[in-house]
């Protein structure tokens, strides 16, 4: 035992070392019985983000907003999302139930602008996403061509956009794209349920492989680093039920599975959040958790919990007008507005955001 707890300590200092402190998120992907996907997402943060909630209806013009050779596209689809700063997209479920989640990457590199290929502020990364495609292979194969060259402006707090996205899809697919040293990494499989910030995804899932074979029931990692949460989510999401459990299901509103389901995620993600407020000697980036998501994409519901609020709400995509034409509306909620239960008709008419532009070199 002293050997094996030896080992542990020398391979978390290691891990520390890998994970250096960042800003943060968590994001996972659960898939169960009767067709039951969820996405749930941590947005840290060192700061308020001036969040808010938006409803953007296809057939919108869209900008890449960086510079005159910008990426130009009309969404094909409706979505739901959640702004950082209103100024960009950083979460989000679109109509057909494809999720992105944007997060950060402190590694992140970007490739140079290339002759012929359009820009595009990575801030909209996750918007020209859920406007264009509605599976996670669709995403993949456009994507992978690069039709754009990523431009990461300095984020309205003074960090960089060093972010890396993720995207999921109602079948439990599921793609991770990074870019390292200049070079699109993609991840794509249903395998790829968990995802933090550093060190690259390859690293992580190195990180996990190997508390797996210490057993989440007799050890797991516990800061608020990047690769402890991706081990305690990995751990969490794979122990949590994929049915309806007859020891809890009698306390679940109409005896649902699905809102077992919702509420098992939802219980995941508060296990991996970081306490409002929590500084760290020494580790000023290691952030707190400001809101949570889970994005039920069998029946398009998109949960929202703040850190500040009581309530948890929710956003039913089937009572939006989503079609072209319709009305940008918005939910505000950066004034610390409290609602509960189900606000689609509670989202007021607003002129879009304008995403936070980037100049390419």
């Amino acid at each position: 035992m002293t050997r094996l707890l030896s080992g542990i300590c020398a391979f978390a200092v290691a891990a520390a070392t890998l994970a250096a402190p960042v800003l943060a998120c968590t994001r996972t992907l659960y898939v169960g019985s009767d067709n039951m996907v969820i996405t749930g997402r941590n947005m840290d943060w060192d700061e308020d983000m001036s969040s808010n909630l938006w409803v953007f209806p296809a057939g919108m013009k869209r900008n890449g907003a960086a510079g005159a050779n910008s990426i130009e596209w009309v969404s094909r689809y409706g979505s739901v999302v959640a702004s950082g700063y209103e100024a960009g997209s950083a979460d989000g479920m679109n109509e057909k139930g494809l999720v992105a989640n944007l997060l950060y990457l402190a590694e992140s590199k970007y490739a140079p602008a290339a002759v012929g290929r359009p820009d595009l502020s990575i801030v909209a990364w996750p918007q020209y996403v859920l406007d264009n495609y509605a599976t996670v292979a669709e995403a993949v194969e456009a994507l992978r061509g690069e039709p754009f060259t990523v431009v990461a402006p300095i984020l309205p707090n003074g960090a960089p956009a060093a972010l890396h996205l993720s995207i999921s899809d109602p079948s439990g697919d599921s793609a991770i794209f990074e870019y390292i040293d200049g070079k699109l990494i993609i991840h794509h499989g249903n395998r790829y349920t968990v995802m933090t910030n550093s060190p690259s995804y390859d690293q992580q899932l190195s990180l996990d492989e190997y508390w797996k074979t210490v057993g989440g029931t007799a050890f797991l990692p516990g800061t608020a680093r990047a690769a402890d949460r991706f081990v305690r989510a990995s751990f969490l999401l794979s122990a949590i039920p994929r049915k309806a459990d007859k020891n809890f299901i009698k306390g679940v509103p109409e005896q649902s599975y699905d809102y077992q389901a919702v509420a098992s995620v939802m219980s995941v993600m508060r296990s991996v959040s970081v306490p409002l407020g929590l500084t760290t000697p020494n580790e000023p980036n290691i952030a707190s958790t400001l809101w949570r998501t889970v994005a039920d994409q069998k029946n398009l519901i998109y949960y929202f919990d703040s850190a500040t609020r009581p309530n948890t709400f929710w956003v039913s995509l089937g009572k939006l007008d989503l079609k072209p034409g319709a009305p940008v509306r918005k939910l505000t909620i950066q004034n610390g507005e409290v609602f509960s239960g189900e606000v689609a008709s509670s989202f007021e008419s607003a002129e879009p955001f304008k995403f936070l532009p980037a100049s390419p070199n």
